[in-house]
């Protein structure tokens, strides 16, 4: 029922974004763009949105707009983190990466326009919000995207390759790096359902939660997962160095971290009953798309 649910949500999104960029003013940079944001991915996080919406009876149409501006910057992030400067992988989603198929300059430039049009997505004058709410989701989407946000942690990530770091270092850079985002999505349904200050940290709390566990998900894969699964090549993060909580745990104590922190997410969505069955079975598949 949820891996219907994803792909039933990553057409919906996908048909938004491919409406949304054929109304753009053409340029050499649309097809790229297109190539990295739209053809494959499950698109989680939109799944994660409009879970969220449910528990405060959100109208869903409000959320696509959300749901479309994370997917540009999570596109984004990924085609600037396969480029040779930077994690150098020439898969993405089982196809060449952006970089491969269109040159890197052109990576680069359609990177920086799905960043840019996120922003865009969410300004929209036909996108009917409180102006009031619309200026609070802009800022935190640029908090959670930039040097405190996503692109913060990558930077985290290239400097701590073959390094030496402690638990907390590596879980502040993949908060950074994967949480943050996860934190805007919570966050902003939040502000939607126009929830107090404390209940919004709450939310964004459990973002980035959700976003550690993530990123457990996908490095539990590159040990253990098949290529056909992943979508690009395994094993990689030791052979690069890369410091991930199961590098310094071993597998099985992180195995165990993981669940606990599946859990405490899960315990949390408790108080909200039915309602949160949507969000907590996104949550299951998260962790358990890997077992």
């Amino acid at each position: 029922m949820i891996k219907n649910r994803l792909i039933k949500n990553a057409k919906k999104i996908d048909n938004f974004l491919i409406n949304y960029l054929n109304r753009q003013d053409r340029s050499l940079l649309i097809n790229p763009m297109k190539y990295g944001v739209i053809s494959g991915g499950k698109k989680i996080r939109s799944t994660v949105i409009l879970s969220a919406g449910k528990i405060f009876n959100l109208d869903q149409r409000k959320l696509i707009n959300i749901c479309a501006a994370v997917e540009c910057i999570h596109s984004y992030s990924l085609i600037h983190d396969d480029l040779p400067c930077m994690d150098d992988d020439s898969i993405r989603r089982g196809k060449p990466s952006t970089h491969i198929k269109f040159g890197e300059a052109s990576a680069v430039l359609a990177g920086n326009s799905l960043l840019t049009l996120a922003f865009e997505i969410i300004s929209d004058k036909n996108y009917l919000i409180n102006p009031k709410l619309k200026n609070e989701i802009i800022k935190s989407l640029a908090f959670c995207s930039g040097h405190t946000g996503i692109a913060g942690g990558q930077e985290l990530d290239l400097k701590f390759e073959n390094k030496k770091k402690n638990l907390k270092q590596i879980i502040v850079m993949q908060k950074k790096k994967t949480g943050k985002l996860f934190n805007f999505c919570l966050y902003a349904v939040g502000v939607l359902a126009k929830r107090n200050n404390k209940e919004k940290k709450f939310l964004s709390i459990l973002g980035e939660e959700i976003g550690l566990l993530f990123q457990f998900a996908d490095d539990f894969l590159d040990i253990r997962g098949s290529k056909e699964l992943v979508g690009k090549p395994i094993k990689k993060d030791k052979k690069k160095g890369k410091l991930t909580l199961i590098n310094l745990m071993g597998y099985e104590k992180a195995h165990n971290y993981a669940n606990n922190l599946k859990r405490k997410i899960l315990l949390k969505l408790k108080k909200h009953g039915k309602k949160a069955r949507d969000l907590s079975d996104t949550i299951e598949f998260i962790l358990g798309r890997n077992f």
